[in-house]
C-alpha cells in the first residue's frame, strides 16, 4: 500500500488516476494508472472508477482484450494509505461510506448511520466488500473478454490482485510480487487466489516471510506468463494484446472465459474471497507481540509506509520490499 508523499493536498479525480483508451480497430483497449508519485495508488474513487471501466470493456463489442498497466517505473504498491487512515486512528469526521459508494449527497431518505467503531461490522462490511467485482477488488473475474496486465517494478497491494486475477501476465524482469500486508497485518484479501496461482508452497513462504517474489520466481511458479527487459515490455504486452485480439471471435472467447470461470469457481476463488474478508475483518482481535508493526493511531500518525519500511530493515536484505532496502548492506 502506498502513501510515499506527505503532501497535504486532495487527490486528483478518479477520471485523472485511471484512464481509459480503446482502439476499435485492434479491439483493444488500455486502462491506465495514471499516479506515479503515489506508485500508482488508486483512491477508494479510483477503485471503483476502475471497475465501471472494466464492467464497460466487457459489454463493450468494440473490446476484445483489455491491457491493464501504470504510468512510471512501477504498476503500483497498493491502495491509497492516507485516504484509509481514519478507519484505524480515531478520526471523528472519517467516514466509511465511500467505500460503498454512499455519500450524504446521495442517500435520498437521509443520512445512512454506519455501526460503530467498536462493532465486528465495522472493519468486517468493508473487508467483505471487496469480494464484489463493482468495488474494484476482483473486478477481472467477473470480465469476460481476455486480460492482460503488464507488470514492472513493484506489484504489490491491490496491484497484486488485478496480477493474479488477469489471464496473461507479462512482467519486466525486475518486477517484485507481493503484499507488505504480510508484514503489517498477516493477510489481505485475495489470498485463496494467490494461493491458486502461486502453489499452496510457494504461498505459504510469501506469507510467512513477507518477502516479495522476484519475476522470474513467479514465473518459475506459473504465476506470469512472460519475463522480458523493461525496454521491451510495452512491446511484448502488445505482442500478445494483438495475437488475443486477432484469434477466435469475441463469442469464442466468451465461451472460453466461462468454462475457466467454472473452474476456477470448482476451486472456491469467489468463497475464498468471502473467507479472506472474514479473515480480515478480525483484524482488532490481534494482539501485537514486540517488534512487530501494530495497525493502530500510532502507526498511522507515523505513517504506514515509514512503519513498514523500518520493519523492512529487521529482514534480509534480499527479502526485503523496496529497492534500495534490497541495496543496502547488512
Amino acid at each position: 500500500m502506498a502513501d510515499a508523499k506527505s503532501d497535504k493536498a486532495p487527490p486528483p479525480p478518479p477520471e485523472e488516476i485511471v484512464l481509459y483508451e480503446k482502439d476499435p480497430a485492434t479491439r483493444i483497449a488500455i486502462i491506465t494508472l495514471n499516479r506515479p508519485g503515489f506508485l500508482n495508488a488508486p483512491t477508494i474513487a479510483a477503485r471503483q472508477r476502475y471497475a465501471d471501466l472494466v464492467h464497460r470493456a466487457n459489454v463493450d463489442d468494440d473490446v476484445k482484450v483489455l491491457i491493464v498497466r501504470g504510468v512510471g517505473e512501477h504498476f503500483g504498491s497498493g491502495a491509497d494509505l492516507p485516504e484509509m487512515a481514519g478507519m484505524f486512528n480515531g478520526d471523528p469526521d472519517y467516514s466509511v461510506l465511500p467505500e460503498f459508494g454512499i455519500s450524504g449527497e446521495d442517500t435520498g431518505d437521509g443520512d445512512v448511520k454506519y455501526p460503530p467503531r467498536d462493532s465486528y461490522r465495522y472493519i468486517a462490511q468493508v473487508t467483505n466488500l471487496y469480494a464484489n467485482s463493482n468495488f474494484g477488488l476482483r473486478s477481472l473475474q467477473d470480465f469476460k473478454k481476455i486480460s492482460i496486465v503488464e507488470a514492472k517494478g513493484y506489484c504489490y497491494g491491490w496491484h497484486f490482485y488485478q496480477a493474479a486475477d488477469a489471464d496473461i501476465v507479462i512482467a519486466s524482469d525486475e518486477s517484485l510480487f507481493g503484499h507488505s500486508a504480510f508484514r503489517y497485518v498477516g493477510w489481505a484479501a485475495r489470498q485463496w487466489q494467490w494461493a491458486t496461482m502461486m502453489g499452496l508452497r510457494n504461498f505459504m513462504e510469501m506469507v510467512f516471510t513477507g518477502r516479495p517474489f522476484t519475476a522470474q520466481e513467479m514465473k518459475d511458479c506459473s504465476f506470469i506468463n512472460r519475463v522480458v527487459p523493461r525496454d521491451r515490455l510495452e512491446a511484448e504486452t502488445m505482442k500478445y494484446a494483438l495475437a488475443c485480439a486477432r484469434n477466435r471471435p469475441t463469442d469464442t472467447i466468451v465461451m472460453q472465459k466461462t468454462f475457466f470461470e467454472v473452474f476456477k469457481q470448482q476451486q472456491g476463488e469467489y468463497m475464498g474471497s468471502i473467507l479472506a474478508g472474514w479473515l480480515e475483518g478480525m483484524l482488532p482481535l490481534v494482539k501485537e507481540e514486540e517488534g512487530g508493526i501494530a495497525v493502530e493511531a500510532e502507526t498511522f500518525e507515523k505513517g504506514l509506509a515509514a512503519a513498514v519500511k523500518d520493519n523492512d530493515a529487521k529482514f534480509p536484505p534480499d527479502w526485503r520490499m523496496s529497492y534500495k532496502g534490497r541495496a543496502a548492506k547488512e
